[in-house]
């Protein structure tokens, strides 16, 4: 087993993780590294399966009632499907580092924006709102990202944020958005014929108990940020995985 996928197992379990305790990171944290080891599409399709392990954990092994924000996640994932087809597009046409190039520049705009709209809010002592048409392209932006970079995560966590949903109805309905993307994803792979995206049987194996371990250690950190940091804890997260995947695919 080379070192590189040695380091994507690692990055699996991290991954998984950030996920447990924040309702996303999961794809942020592991595609680069496995971008790296087993390409692409490939890797998409990892990232599908293993996702959709980490969210059934999330929610239907924590002895607990979720609650998701459903109204939004039903036109959230309605929206995505127009992004699915042009994230197939960006899949077959455009490299790793072009992808996560435009990932990153999307992340730090976007919170820049928000930034923005806090302080004026505050400076004009109002509540911050969701601006007009932000969902439909949340959705379309989520759709796009699932099948290109297996990371619809930043779009969703931003959204949530500025709609000002309190920490467990962020998590719980970040984790029902990726439930509802993963078989709209496969659709739009199997449709569009990327065979290519049918991860290793073995590969699979191996990974799919390291994210189990990633899930399990992961779970108890929600409880103490949803305590007063989550927000905080989402926004840095946001950064340094967009960051850290730019660097890891132009160095």
């Amino acid at each position: 087993m080379s070192a590189l996928a040695i380091a994507a197992g690692v990055t699996v379990v991290i991954g998984a993780a950030l996920q447990a305790a924040t309702g996303f990171g999961f794809g942020l944290v592991a595609a680069p590294l496995l971008y790296a080891a087993a390409g692409p599409p490939e890797a998409v399709g990892l990232l599908v399966v293993l996702g959709l392990e980490v969210n059934l954990l999330t929610l239907g092994t924590e002895r607990r009632r979720p609650q998701p924000l459903m109204p939004d996640t039903a036109l959230l994932l309605a929206w995505a499907v127009p992004g699915l087809a042009l994230g197939i597009y960006a899949l077959r046409s455009l490299d790793a580092a072009t992808l996560q190039v435009a990932l990153t520049v999307g992340v730090f705009a976007t919170l820049a924006v928000r930034r923005y709209a806090a302080r004026r809010s505050a400076e004009a002592q109002l509540e911050p709102h969701l601006p007009r048409g932000a969902l439909p392209v949340t959705g379309v932006t989520s759709g796009a990202l699932a099948v290109s970079t297996s990371t619809s995560g930043p779009p969703l966590v931003l959204y949530l944020l500025a709609r000002g949903a309190r920490p467990g109805q962020t998590r719980d309905t970040l984790t029902a958005s990726f439930l509802g993307l993963v078989p709209l994803a496969v659709l739009a792979l199997a449709i569009s014929g990327t065979t290519s995206a049918i991860p290793d049987p073995l590969v699979l194996a191996a990974l799919v108990p390291l994210t189990l371990l990633g899930h399990l250690a992961g779970r108890p950190v929600f409880a103490r940020l949803a305590k007063g940091r989550y927000e905080l804890a989402l926004t840095v997260v946001l950064v340094a995985t967009a960051l850290g995947g730019l660097v890891t695919v132009l160095v």
